[in-house]
């Protein structure tokens, strides 16, 4: 069993049980103690389970929704015109009479912002309701809903259900931005069911496009859902360190 499918085990059982020992999830899980103490607290840093002495215990559903509302919010707002640069490079590869995958990110939502002021024919996908709420009244953009599970506030839809669209259609391009990212683990999100959608959505692009500002650079997140072989354009901004940059370079990524 992979570290990923551990921890995304871990959450299901915490989020079911409600409480749960190190010793029960050692049972469970036939891992030693020591993996299961160190799987609880990258979990509880993550914010997906707090931690307890002796295991764990399940965000309670108001608190769990209150986070997801006020994370989406904090990263909206946190970086702005590094978002509106990356945005504004991404814009130039959105060709006329294309299929293209925005994803739920708040730098995704500044993107379609920018395609909202054209009027270039398009079919948008999106997991992300602030980005086909910004689009829907846009007469020259069919703008597609990728279905799913909503949970609380968040304005992601997550989970597997959308993925017989994608198989049917052909998908030019597809913008992601990510929590994290390293060349080591890739893109990383903290959502493990929302990371589960963006595999698809990754797989089904003729094109990926990965927008991440400087910030997130050389960090690590809970899950991974594209690695540097499945992106084909790393756009960044302006502040990024160029030996990071000319490090992904070296690696084969194509930084704009």
């Amino acid at each position: 069993m992979f570290t990923e499918e551990r921890h995304k085990k871990i959450i299901d059982i915490v989020n079911k049980e409600k409480s749960v020992s190190v010793k029960d999830l050692t049972n469970w899980l036939a891992f030693s103690p020591a993996t299961i103490r160190s799987d609880l607290n990258f979990l509880n840093k993550q914010g997906l389970l707090i931690r307890t002495h002796g295991g764990a215990t399940s965000l309670d559903e108001k608190t769990n929704n209150k986070s997801l509302n006020i994370n989406f919010g904090i990263r909206e707002k946190e970086n702005p015109a590094e978002k509106a640069e990356i945005a504004k490079k991404a814009f130039q590869f959105v060709k006329e009479n294309s299929c293209i995958i925005l994803d739920a990110s708040s730098t995704s939502l500044e993107l379609g912002k920018l395609i909202n002021e054209t009027n270039m024919r398009l079919m948008i996908l999106t997991n992300g309701l602030n980005v086909s709420n910004i689009l829907k009244n846009n007469s020259t953009i069919t703008t597609i809903l990728i279905g799913g599970v909503v949970q609380g506030n968040s304005n992601a839809i997550q989970g597997t259900l959308g993925e017989s669209l994608l198989q049917k259609l052909n998908v030019d391009a597809a913008f992601f931005s990510a929590h994290a990212f390293n060349m080591g683990e890739g893109l990383t999100d903290f959502n493990l069911y929302e990371v589960d959608l963006k595999k698809i959505m990754v797989k089904h692009a003729k094109t990926v496009y990965a927008l991440l500002d400087h910030s997130k650079l050389e960090n690590s997140s809970i899950a991974t859902f594209g690695s540097l072989v499945d992106i084909d354009y790393f756009i960044t901004d302006s502040k990024a360190d160029s030996k990071v940059t000319d490090s992904y370079k070296k690696a084969g990524l194509t930084v704009l």
